[in-house]
């Protein structure tokens, strides 16, 4: 998915104690469903050229995506001025795409061309014209890290769209973890960019396209990723949250492949959504299971559970928060499992918007399952709000995961209301 440095806020003293508060709260849900274990956040009240320590549990990964300079007008700079710089360890930049079995470059214009005025620039200064200079998000990612010098920037490939160039790649892993490097390495931005995140949604399964490379493929490209990329690069990947039996856990190797990531950002969030346009109605990130919940294994108390259970390290998985909700339209029923007539409408797409949006336009009405819905007019939105997300920062730091990760940075409030409640 995933700022001006400024002092604790009053609002983040809140959380805090929520998170305190509700902490015993989750004990009891682990109790229940999953083991427990400990983890924290970077203190965003550090002058941010002193230098953080990397520890176990304090990473805070958001998603910046490629598009949103257009309709969404979220810019780097807005990172910036929302605070939210000053919480981030590390950016996932999204997307670069995967086509003849390479990693390519997602969108020329807003990566590196677009030109960005004074007015607009993170620093204050414009754009170069002269012959070489870099400019677009690239260039504003640049001039982010000199004002927040360990904030690392992760070029993540794939995502929905894009994943279906994953087979190719996975047929010849060498070559393609080859030309991943050259690009994220281009000596244009180089010093832009710490690493590769990779998003296959989803290998030896269907997510847009269906894969069939075997359950091996992933844990062969990640292995020659790793070893091109070497050490001193960040390897990352975002990985399904299908605890099902028999789901897309299942069908790949996660496990084998857990050796050659730094951390997986498994995606506990879309368990359900209006593709299901006649309901039932149901939280698309619900942090435990309840009585009703449409599916077993969609949540992510179970999605954490079963990965430890391969022996995934918990400090090799982050937990996914989404700054957004999932809606349905011709609703009558306030609570979860009712039945719907389709989509609700949602400014940028049918179904889904912006946490920014919903919380003043359907403010929560309830809670299911560790997280917040909705229910306003004919339409039932579930999203996350700062109180639930310091119930899953209490589940966190229980299960000794490595950090949080978000998706998306534009779905938050201009004053970085959701990032703050990330601890």
């Amino acid at each position: 998915m995933l700022r001006p440095h400024r002092k604790r806020s009053p609002r983040r003293l809140i959380a805090a104690a929520t998170a305190l508060c509700t902490a015993a709260l989750a004990g009891t849900l682990l109790a229940r469903s999953a083991t427990a274990n400990p983890a924290d956040a970077p203190d965003a009240n550090r002058p941010a050229t002193v230098a953080k320590t990397a520890a176990a549990g304090d990473k805070v990964v958001g998603y910046f995506t490629n598009w949103g300079v257009y309709d969404r007008n979220y810019h780097v700079k807005n990172i910036e001025t929302s605070g939210s710089a000053d919480k981030l360890t590390h950016i996932n930049y999204a997307f670069g795409n995967v086509q003849g079995g390479k990693c390519t470059i997602g969108d020329s214009y807003a990566d590196y061309d677009k030109a960005y005025t004074a007015d607009q620039s993170v620093d204050g200064k414009a754009d170069g014209w002269e012959g070489g200079a870099l400019r677009g998000n690239f260039n504003q990612l640049r001039k982010l890290k000199k004002l927040h010098p360990d904030l690392k920037v992760i070029w993540s490939f794939g995502g929905w769209t894009w994943s279906g160039g994953f087979t190719e790649a996975a047929k010849n892993p060498d070559a393609f973890a080859r030309s991943c490097l050259d690009l994220v390495e281009d000596k244009r931005w180089a010093d832009v960019f710490d690493g590769i995140d990779i998003d296959w949604e989803y290998p030896n399964a269907c997510g847009l396209t269906c894969d069939t490379s075997g359950r091996e493929a992933f844990t062969g490209l990640m292995k020659a990723l790793r070893s091109k990329f070497g050490q001193d690069n960040l390897v990352t990947a975002a990985i399904t949250a299908d605890a099902s039996e028999g789901g897309k856990i299942d069908a790949t190797d996660y496990a084998g492949a857990a050796q050659y990531v730094d951390w997986y950002n498994p995606m506990t969030y879309d368990y359900f959504g209006a593709w299901d346009a006649k309901g039932p109605t149901a939280p698309h990130s619900p942090l435990t299971s309840y009585d009703g919940i449409p599916k077993a294994g969609f949540n992510t108390t179970d999605t954490t559970k079963k990965l430890k259970d391969l022996g995934i390290p918990a400090d090799k998985l982050l937990l996914g928060i989404g700054f957004y909700g999932r809606g349905w339209a011709g609703v009558t029923q306030d609570a979860p499992g009712g039945t719907a007539t389709g989509a609700a409408q949602g400014k940028y797409e049918a179904g889904i918007d912006d946490y920014k949006v919903l919380k003043e336009r359907c403010p929560a009405t309830g809670k299911v399952g560790g997280t917040a819905y909705a229910k306003c007019g004919d339409q039932w939105w579930s999203y996350d709000t700062p109180e639930t997300i310091g119930a899953k920062m209490a589940f966190k730091d229980a299960q000794g995961m490595g950090g949080t990760f978000f998706w998306e940075l534009s779905g938050d409030t201009t004053d970085g209301e959701l990032i703050e409640s990330i601890t």
